[in-house]
């Protein structure tokens, strides 16, 4: 791909060039992920939500999920906080070109991003305007066979100051899940 292709003047940044999509989604049918909603990642999703509003302080449960990235995002796990006007509904699919999961799968790096709005590469995203996604806090899911399956990650409509405790979060959180992963392969945590 070339930088004209990832990149247009006056157009929002694309999604990443990511060669290893086919290899990840052979790699995620031999797990079983990413086909549908999973009852145990969603619950995983619920606790990492409620560990990021515990660290934060905030007010409000922040949306959590836990994102398998192929030709499409796919939520295999996902918790959307309560909402009393229901302003923000997520599905389970996601195009590629929405939020920036993509860009932690293929960097294979943790991405916290206090206030999106703060960086220009990420403020043009479809998911500000669309959905007023402010704050994002994600980090890649690396497989015993070294691929980098999809994230785990948080959002909010509000700006929030995760630093390191956010990043050390989502990092171990991640870690975590790997070893669920494992374990559900037979293999040990």
């Amino acid at each position: 791909m070339t930088y004209d292709q990832i990149y247009e003047p006056s157009s929002h940044l694309l999604t990443p060039a990511d060669p290893e999509a086919p290899q990840r989604a052979a790699r995620l049918r031999e797990l079983g992920l990413g086909q549908g909603p999973d009852p145990e990642l969603d619950e995983f999703a619920r606790e990492l939500a409620h560990a990021a509003r515990e660290l934060s302080g905030a007010e409000q449960t922040p949306f959590a999920m836990v994102n398998f990235v192929t030709d499409r995002q796919y939520l295999g796990g996902l918790y959307t906080p309560p909402s009393p006007d229901g302003a923000v509904e997520l599905g389970r699919e996601v195009p590629l070109d929405h939020g920036y999961c993509p860009h932690v799968v293929v960097r294979r790096k943790a991405l916290v991003l206090d206030d999106v709005c703060d960086y220009p590469r990420f403020a043009g995203n479809p998911v500000v305007d669309k959905l007023g996604i402010r704050t994002y806090v994600g980090a890649p899911l690396i497989d015993r066979t070294g691929a980098a399956l999809g994230t785990i990650c948080i959002v909010d409509s509000e700006p929030r100051p995760w630093g390191h405790p956010g990043l050390n979060l989502i990092k171990n959180r991640a870690e975590e899940l790997m070893k669920i992963i494992r374990r559900r392969e037979g293999l040990p945590g």
